[in-house]
């Protein structure tokens, strides 16, 4: 079966290359830039082709290109593509915006990795050092058929595994769904609380605490009240940690705070990415 990637000399590219070189599939490598090309000659040896080339005869079209360009690339490629081609499509983002061309008869298939999880079963240094995933760590996919004949739902996921793996565990959500995870769960909540308790550290940290000490007690804690927080372990907060929480809760967060899941939040969103 032939892919043809798309932005293969890019950082993500690069990623997706590394663990399709050595795969079954037959990979034809379009990049524009003569550093992304060199990039990738460097990172697996394989030299790029014109897109033409690259989809001539392609089952499916791998768009390793950031969200800002996903439509701006779609639009003149997808009326070249044979009836029946799949389109890959790394993140929710542009297809839940409508920045893909209208075309019944190819098929999108839209995935993202979970990344490795913080609780996880690693014996191997390297894994443990993998936190983006696509290397060593195992890390869980999800998945979307946005549009297309269901028997495709297998071929993009068997593409999706080759790319992100090596796979922890892979689900099937729809593309509102994925946006929901991203930006939305991901990015929208969880980087901007995590950037929150970065400046938790620094406050400490100016008030006097030594910064290693400061970084090890926020790591440690993340720890131990994340996996109890999170099911990991069969355990329970303190009455001193349960009266923290019920103080703390109001003063940093805002009683409406879960709006950003609303569709409307959620999209406009997506238009600040895309």
């Amino acid at each position: 079966m032939k892919i043809a990637l798309l932005g293969a000399g890019g950082k993500m590219g690069v990623r997706l290359a590394n663990n399709l070189v050595n795969s079954d599939y037959d990979v034809a490598y379009v990049e524009v830039s003569d550093v992304g090309r060199q990039r990738l000659k460097d990172a697996i040896g394989a030299d790029c082709v014109d897109l033409d080339t690259a989809i001539a005869g392609a089952a499916a079209v791998v768009l390793a290109v950031p969200d800002t360009l996903i439509g701006k690339v779609a639009a003149p490629l997808v009326p070249k593509l044979a009836p029946g081609t799949m389109v890959v499509i790394l993140d929710a983002a542009a297809p839940h915006a409508g920045h893909l061309p209208e075309r019944a008869d190819i098929t999108y298939f839209v995935t993202h990795p979970c990344h490795p999880p913080i609780f996880g079963d690693e014996p191997k240094m390297e894994a443990l050092q993998d936190h983006f995933g696509g290397i060593a760590a195992k890390q869980s996919i999800v998945n979307a058929l946005m549009q297309g004949p269901e028997e495709h739902y297998a071929v993009g996921e068997a593409i999706a595994k080759t790319i992100w793996q090596p796979i922890l565990r892979s689900h099937r959500v729809t593309v509102e769904q994925m946006a929901l995870l991203e930006p939305g769960l991901s990015e929208t909540m969880c980087a901007t609380l995590l950037l929150a308790m970065r400046h938790g550290m620094d406050e400490v940290v100016r008030r006097g605490v030594p910064k290693e000490a400061a970084r090890d007690f926020l790591l440690g804690h993340m720890n131990i009240l994340g996996a109890v927080i999170f099911e990991e372990v069969d355990g329970v907060f303190s009455d001193a940690c349960n009266k923290a929480i019920e103080n703390g809760m109001p003063m940093l967060m805002q009683p409406d705070w879960k709006k950003i899941f609303e569709p409307d939040e959620i999209m406009e969103s997506i238009r600040r990415i895309t």
